[in-house]
């Protein structure tokens, strides 16, 4: 694939993004889950060993080439790596999944009921060894916790700026201004987040599209004018901390909206599992997932 024809995937294909970017601080979460305790590595080099081969295991996985998964955000030391000698990226653009790389560096402490995302010195750099790989896309993150308007206003804004940085490199940028489900203030700040987004789409420059990535609205629907407007080539869902059957159901309230979960696509994974086994339970994962992506139902 192209940039073109990746273009042409992302916006018109059926299916869902895997996030599989877990980055240093999530990664023993990530292997716990997958059944390896703390105790199995002894240093960074080699929890990050044990996690790229969670990862490549996904990767090469028949399910994960079934045509369902239409991209994969990586994290960095991933798109770096091999997978049977080949760099991940070019792997997964032979299996017909577009890669995106996380390049957010992690989060601020909260201020004004945000987390401001930490600075990207090696941004540019980032970007450039991205794109040699056959990158298309990036990701980045902040958090919305409260619905505070000024705290609102600062994450999207600094959320478009990188973005506009990543358009400038020829990449797609998704913008992840996540606001926190177990919020007391989640629907207002849905409201407050809808405004500010639509606010900045009006600096994209004319012929350019971004992608969002956002909460599942506590209001089914609330994001449609994202959804429809001609500055976004597609709006993706993060299960922020819903089980995959909860997260599932609440995305089919969203026509439009398709899935980029992680911990709601990795949950039954184990490394103990044969390759049968895993692939069958990561079958399952994707199998529901896509029905969610991709057949609405009335809120």
């Amino acid at each position: 694939m192209n940039h073109a024809e990746m273009m042409t995937k992302i916006e018109r294909g059926n299916g869902f993004i895997a996030a599989l970017d877990q980055s240093g601080g999530s990664t023993p979460k990530a292997l716990k889950g997958y059944g390896i305790e703390e105790g199995a590595w002894s240093n960074d080099e080699e929890m990050f060993g044990l996690i790229h081969q969670m990862r490549s295991r996904i990767i090469s996985s028949p399910s994960f080439g079934s045509g369902k998964v239409l991209g994969a955000i990586l994290f960095e030391r991933t798109m770096d790596g091999t997978i049977d000698g080949k760099p991940v990226p070019q792997v997964l653009i032979e299996k017909g999944v577009v890669p995106f790389i996380k390049i957010d560096k992690g989060l601020e402490d909260e201020a004004n009921g945000v987390q401001m995302m930490k600075p990207m010195p090696t941004l540019i750099d980032l970007l450039t060894r991205a794109k040699a790989l056959g990158v298309f896309g990036t990701k980045e993150r902040s958090v919305i916790n409260l619905a505070n308007p000024e705290g609102v206003t600062a994450v999207v804004e600094q959320q478009f700026d990188v973005a506009r940085q990543v358009l400038s490199q020829g990449l797609v940028p998704i913008i992840e201004p996540e606001v926190n489900i177990k919020s007391a203030e989640r629907g207002a700040a849905d409201r407050l987040l809808l405004d500010a987004i639509l606010h900045e789409l009006e600096s994209i420059p004319a012929g350019q599209r971004v992608m969002l990535k956002l909460s599942i609205p506590a209001e089914a629907n609330l994001f449609r004018p994202l959804v429809e407007h001609p500055k976004v080539l597609r709006v993706v869902a993060l299960s922020g901390g819903f089980s995959r059957a909860e997260a599932c159901r609440e995305l089919a309230k969203n026509p439009g909206m398709i899935a980029s979960f992680s911990r709601a696509l990795l949950s039954d994974l184990r490394h103990s599992m044969s390759d049968d086994e895993f692939d069958r339970s990561l079958g399952t994962a994707i199998d529901e997932i896509y029905e969610a992506s991709t057949q609405k139902v009335p809120a």
